[in-house]
């Protein structure tokens, strides 16, 4: 079948099918090899996210079709995470956003796409670089913006390897759309160069959000690689208790030189959360809840509740206390369920539709204390106070669960995990059961 040359950013996040339409994934990258300088490098195979943010290799000779909507495949494809090998590039991880330099001396440029094209041997092979002319070594990655355009062959294109600047614009565009928790997993599968080179590229606020969702090794490295001045500020764009745990990590004299840079308000509730021994509701909690006064309207809290910053956990409460109500608050009064505020009309009080029979959870309860709670009252967050009754926070049911799960839940195959062999664990997919015999899967 002959195919048209196709390019790889226009392909990324594309869905993938089998012949019957059953949807195996997205397209999150492709693999190639390179073939040494007088052959172009060779595409091998997909690299798709499927159900579970697993990403698997699929071969080129699974590939039935490309278009500017879909890819459609066929035969066996592995369902085990793909691991690089050491001769294989990810184009959009590593080629996209790197320096390369024309044969004819007429300058560099930034690879911003690359084309692959279907040859009559049914091989597919890198035959085109977009590259974005300029010298980013003198005016910055960000700063060639309005270069010229051209698109070179693969023979026109020279320094190519991995030891080129490679800056991170690009790649960060194609993924602006994608939730945190899968851009921490992009970056999990990166070389610790490439992690970093993407992570500093981050907004303040954007990379926050994945840090959080990241192994403690990682997110150490990445803040460590960071001007001082710079990761004090996406320290204070974290949530404080994931701000404190990352702290945590480190030594006593970085823990304090960072503290120092942030903003005062901030930093002292990171530092009261540093406090509380390990695994205690206090080390937990975030120390920001949804805190009003009893003479508060049900209107006013929906308004509080309806805050985009508001997570869906901690939005499902508010806490009614007697001023102040910064943490640690004045007398702790009781719980109202956004659900109640539901059911009552905008100008009610809250000191009148208050829960008073649920018992808060003492800052020092260790983390199956709290567990046991959350489950006992089907809760999603729950109120912790201190010794004398003052509300310091409130815990929730993602926060337990950091807690009880493994520490490498984050990175764990489900491969991993020991399970009677039956057929539905197989880990290949069958696409198509007409092609199943043509070859077998590459990932074993």
């Amino acid at each position: 079948m002959n195919m048209p040359k196709v390019f790889v950013a226009r392909l990324l996040g594309l869905d993938v099918f089998d012949p019957l339409g059953d949807r195996l994934g997205r397209m999150r990258d492709a693999v190639v090899v390179d073939r040494g300088p007088s052959k172009p490098a060779q595409c091998v195979g997909l690299l798709v996210e499927v159900p579970g943010k697993k990403r698997v290799f699929v071969p080129m000779t699974r590939v039935q079709s490309i278009d500017s909507v879909q890819i459609i495949c066929s035969g066996l494809v592995n369902l085990r995470r793909f691991q690089q090998r050491g001769v294989e590039t990810l184009v959009a991880a590593e080629l996209f956003d790197r320096q390369v330099t024309f044969r004819d001396g007429s300058g560099a440029g930034i690879v911003e796409d690359i084309g692959l094209e279907r040859q009559r041997s049914g091989d597919w092979v890198l035959s085109d670089f977009y590259v974005r002319r300029g010298d980013p070594s003198a005016f910055g990655f960000r700063a060639l913006r309005r270069g010229e355009r051209i698109l070179a062959s693969w023979d026109e294109i020279s320094a190519q390897g991995h030891s080129n600047p490679q800056g991170a614009t690009n790649f960060i565009e194609a993924h602006e759309e994608m939730k945190a928790a899968d851009f921490a997993d992009a970056l999990h599968e990166m070389s610790d160069k490439r992690r970093v080179e993407v992570a500093q590229e981050l907004q303040d606020d954007r990379l926050a959000d994945i840090l959080q969702e990241l192994p403690d090794e990682e997110q150490v490295q990445i803040l460590e690689s960071l001007e001082i001045e710079r990761a004090a500020d996406v320290l204070e764009e974290m949530d404080p208790d994931d701000a404190a745990d990352l702290l945590a990590e480190l030594p006593e004299h970085q823990q304090e030189a960072l503290l120092e840079l942030m903003e005062p308000e901030e930093a002292e509730d990171v530092r009261r959360l540093l406090e509380y021994e390990e695994n205690t509701a206090g080390s937990m909690m975030t120390p920001v809840p949804i805190i009003l006064p009893p003479e508060a309207t049900v209107a006013e809290a929906l308004a509080y509740v309806r805050r985009e910053e508001v997570s869906p956990a901690l939005a499902s409460s508010v806490y009614v206390c007697r001023p102040p109500l910064e943490t640690p608050t004045g007398k702790y009064l009781g719980v109202v369920h956004t659900q109640a505020l539901l059911r009552w009309p905008p100008p009610e009080a809250l000191g009148k539709i208050v829960d008073k029979d649920l018992e808060p959870i003492s800052d020092q309860a260790d983390v199956s204390e709290v567990a046991r709670m959350l489950a006992t009252y089907n809760l999603t967050a729950a109120p912790v106070v201190s010794q004398d009754g003052r509300l310091v926070g409130a815990v929730t049911v993602d926060d337990v669960l950091d807690h009880l799960l493994p520490d490498d839940w984050r990175t764990r195959d489900d491969d991993d995990v020991e399970r009677p062999k039956t057929k539905a664990s197989s880990p290949l997919l069958r696409l198509n059961p007409l092609n199943a015999k043509k070859g077998g899967a590459r990932r074993g």
